[in-house]
Formats: C-alpha cells, sequence, structure tokens
C-alpha cells in the first residue's frame, strides 16, 4: 500500500512520519482492497490548544474513506483518525460482501 504523507506549513519529522506509516499500514492489513492512503497534517491558524489536523484520505475501490480529526497533537489526532477509519473500513467491507 502507498502512503502519502504531506504536512502542510510545516515540516513533520521522521519519528511522526513512521508512527504514521505503522498506523495506516496497519488499518491497510484489514482489508486487502486498500490501493493508498494520503495523510495531510496541518495547524490550524486559530491559537488554540487543540490545534492539530490530521486527515486521512483511504483509498479503496468504490469510494475513498476520509476522516479529519483535531486535537492536541498530531500522533493524537493521527490515532483517533485511524480509530475512526478502522470503524468506516469495517463498514465498507460489509457493504462489499453484501454486493
Amino acid at each position: 500500500m502507498n502512503i502519502s504523507i504531506n504536512s502542510v506549513g510545516f515540516k513533520a519529522d521522521q519519528k511522526l512520519e513512521e508512527f504514521i506509516e505503522r498506523k495506516v499500514t496497519k488499518i491497510g492489513s484489514l482489508y486487502d482492497g486498500v490501493i493508498g492512503s494520503e495523510v495531510t497534517l496541518k495547524i490550524d491558524a486559530k491559537e488554540r490548544p487543540d490545534n492539530k489536523i490530521a486527515e486521512i484520505r483511504l483509498l479503496v475501490p468504490g469510494e475513498d474513506l476520509f476522516v479529519k480529526k483535531q486535537t492536541d497533537s498530531f500522533e493524537e489526532s493521527a490515532d483517533s483518525a485511524c480509530g475512526a477509519l478502522k470503524k468506516q473500513l469495517v463498514k465498507h467491507k460489509d457493504r462489499m460482501r453484501g454486493k
């Protein structure tokens, strides 16, 4: 599975990228139909503690699954997004089996 990580307005360090790759790869292993994923990390312009945003798009046949989470750290945002994405992927798999 191809994982593309983009950071907007800052340079993500290697540790953060590896953390996200591990999380997304784990989700991708749940379903053989996953083509790839696009991860976007950005900082909300508002001066708030929870201004770290992680957006993950999982590319699967039929539709793309998308999640956006905002917390006070990129790791927490990515972890939360991956949890939500896992639920979406399970629902998608069930729909595909029903067809």
